[in-house]
C-alpha cells in the first residue's frame, strides 16, 4: 500500500465515520435536546428520524450519482454539504430548525456512504482490496465505539450542540485529504438519475412516518394523520410500479426473486427495526427515567460493540464452513432473549445484575447474525449486481430503524404520562412494552432466516462483513465455486 494509498483509505474510513457516528450519538444528546429546546417523545423521535428517512431514501440514489458523476466528485459534495448542515444542527434556535437540519444531514450522509466503499474499490487493485476493506470495516466498528461514549461526555460537559459543531474539524481534514489523495475517476456512464424513483420512495416513507409519529397528538381520523399515510401507501403502490417499468430503476426488484436475497432482507428489516427500538428507548430511558448521565448511557452499550469486534469474524468464518441457515436463525433467537431479559428492568437499575447479563446475551446473538445475513444478501446476487445489492440491504437496514422507531411511539405514546418519559411507573410499563415488541421483531427475523434461508452453493464469504450494516455498506461477499 502506497502513501497516496493510505491517505485515500483514510479519507473513506473518516467520511463513512463521520456519517455512522451521526446515526447513533445523537440518541445520547436526546434527552438533553428536549429539555432545551422541548417537543416530548414526538420531538426525539423527528430529530433521530429525520435524518435516516433521508438517507434510506436516498441511499440508492446517492450510489447512482457516484456512478455517473464520479465518486470522489460526489463523495466530496456529501462531505462539505455535511459540514455546513452540521452546523446548522450546532445553531438551530428550535427544534422545528434542528430537524430540517437533520433531514438535510442525512441526504448529505447518502451521497458519502456508498462514495466511501466506492473509493477504495477505484484506489486499490483487486489483490489489495480485501485489506483495505478489512480495515475500512474494522474502524467503522471502532467509531461506532467510540462514537457513543465521546457523546457523552460532551454532552455532560459542554452541550449537546457540540456534538454537531465537532464534525466540522473533521469535515474540514476529510475534504482537504479527499483533494489531496483521491484519484479523480475515470469512468463514464450513461445511465440516468431515477429522480421519479427517489422522490415517490422518500414520499411513501415521509408519508407514513409522519402519521406515525403525530398520531398521538392527533389521532388516526384526523386528516392529518390519515392523509399523509394514506399518500404514503400510494406512493409506495406507485414508486413498486415504476421500478419495474423503468429501464433503469434505482431499486432493482428482480433481486428479490431470488430466494436468499429476499428472505435475508425480510430478515434485515424486521432485526434492525428491533435493533433501533432497543438502542433508541434503552438511551432515553436510563437519562430520563434511571437517572443515568449521557455518558452513563452511552457507556452501556460498549460491550454489545466490544463482542461484535472480537467475534464478527470468527462466527463469520463458521458460517462460511456449516452455512448461513443455523447462524441465521439460532442468532436472532438468542438475541430476543438477551432483550427479554431487559424486562425485568425497573426504576432503579443497577447495571451488573439488570443491564449486562441481557446485554451480553444479546451481543453474542446479535454477533451469531450480521455476518452470516449481510454476507449471504450479498451472495444471491449475481457478482455484476453485488454493488446494488449491498446498496439495496444498506437502505433496507435503515428504512427498518426508521419504521421501527416511528411505530413504536405509537405503542408507548398512550401509556406515558405527558407524552415523554420521566420517573414514574408509566414510564417503565411504556418501557417494558417496548421491550417485549424489540424482542418479538428480531425472534420474527430469527424464524424467517430459519424457515426460509437456503444454504448457498456458492461460498459465502461472511467472514469479511464483520460488521453487518451496523457500520455501513458491507464489502460484496461473492464469490463463485462449481455447481
Amino acid at each position: 500500500m502506497n502513501h497516496r494509498q493510505r491517505l485515500t483509505l483514510v479519507t473513506a474510513i473518516l467520511g463513512s465515520a463521520v456519517v455512522a457516528v451521526d446515526s447513533s450519538v445523537v440518541n445520547v444528546a436526546l434527552p438533553a435536546i428536549e429539555r432545551d429546546l422541548g417537543g416530548g417523545l414526538a420531538a426525539q423521535q423527528w430529530v433521530s428520524n429525520a435524518y435516516l428517512l433521508t438517507l434510506g431514501s436516498f441511499i440508492l440514489i446517492g450510489g447512482s450519482l457516484g456512478d455517473i458523476y464520479g465518486e470522489r466528485r460526489i463523495f466530496a459534495v456529501g462531505i462539505g454539504a455535511f459540514g455546513v448542515v452540521s452546523l446548522l444542527c450546532a445553531l438551530a434556535p428550535t427544534i422545528g430548525v434542528l430537524i430540517a437540519a437533520r433531514a438535510l444531514q442525512g441526504a448529505a450522509g447518502a451521497l458519502i456512504t456508498p462514495a466511501s466503499l466506492a473509493i477504495i474499490v477505484a484506489g486499490f487493485a483487486p489483490k489489495a482490496r480485501g485489506g483495505a476493506i478489512g480495515a475500512w470495516t474494522a474502524w467503522g466498528g471502532m467509531a461506532s465505539i467510540i462514537g457513543p461514549l465521546a457523546g457523552g461526555v460532551i454532552v455532560d460537559r459542554l452541550s449537546w450542540r457540540w456534538i454537531f459543531a465537532l464534525n466540522l474539524p473533521l469535515v474540514a481534514v476529510t475534504l482537504a485529504l479527499v483533494f489531496a489523495a483521491v484519484p479523480v475517476s475515470t469512468r463514464a456512464m450513461s445511465r440516468r438519475v431515477d429522480l421519479v424513483g427517489a422522490a415517490l420512495g422518500a414520499l411513501a416513507l415521509g408519508g407514513v412516518v409522519f402519521a406515525l409519529i403525530e398520531e398521538p397528538r392527533h389521532g388516526w381520523s384526523s386528516p392529518v394523520i390519515f392523509v399523509p399515510l394514506l399518500g404514503g401507501v400510494i406512493c409506495f403502490v406507485a414508486f413498486l410500479a415504476y421500478e419495474r417499468r423503468t429501464p433503469e430503476p434505482m431499486l432493482d426488484l428482480e433481486l428479490f426473486t431470488h430466494r436468499n436475497f429476499a428472505v435475508g432482507n425480510v430478515e434485515t428489516l424486521s432485526m434492525y427495526a428491533g435493533l433501533a427500538i432497543l438502542f433508541f428507548f434503552l438511551t432515553i430511558y436510563l437519562q430520563q427515567v434511571a437517572g443515568y448521565t449521557a455518558l452513563e448511557s452511552g457507556l452501556t452499550t460498549l460491550p454489545v460493540t466490544v463482542v461484535m469486534f472480537l467475534l464478527s469474524r470468527r462466527f463469520g468464518a463458521l458460517a462460511d464452513r456449516l452455512g448461513p441457515r443455523l447462524f441465521m436463525g439460532g442468532g436472532p433467537l438468542v438475541a430476543a432473549v438477551g432483550i427479554l431479559l431487559l424486562a425485568r428492568v425497573g426504576r432503579h437499575v443497577s447495571y451488573l445484575t439488570d443491564l449486562l447479563p441481557a446485554l451480553l446475551i444479546f451481543a453474542v446473538g446479535l454477533t451469531l447474525t450480521v455476518s452470516p445475513l449481510t454476507a449471504t444478501v450479498l451472495a444471491d446476487a449475481d457478482d455484476s449486481d453485488a454493488g446494488i445489492a449491498s446498496a439495496i440491504n444498506n437502505a433496507v437496514a435503515r428504512v427498518a430503524g426508521l419504521i421501527g422507531v416511528s411505530l413504536m411511539g405509537v405503542v408507548v405514546a398512550g401509556t406515558l404520562a405527558g407524552g415523554t418519559f420521566a420517573p414514574n411507573e408509566s414510564s417503565v410499563h411504556a418501557f417494558h412494552q417496548a421491550i417485549v415488541v424489540c424482542a418479538a421483531l428480531v425472534a420474527a427475523g430469527g424464524v424467517a432466516g430459519a424457515l426460509g434461508i437456503v444454504n448457498p452453493r456458492r461460498t459465502v464469504a461472511a467472514a469479511e462483513c464483520p460488521g453487518g450494516q451496523l457500520v455501513g455498506a458491507p464489502k460484496p461477499a461473492v464469490t463463485r465455486t462449481a455447481a
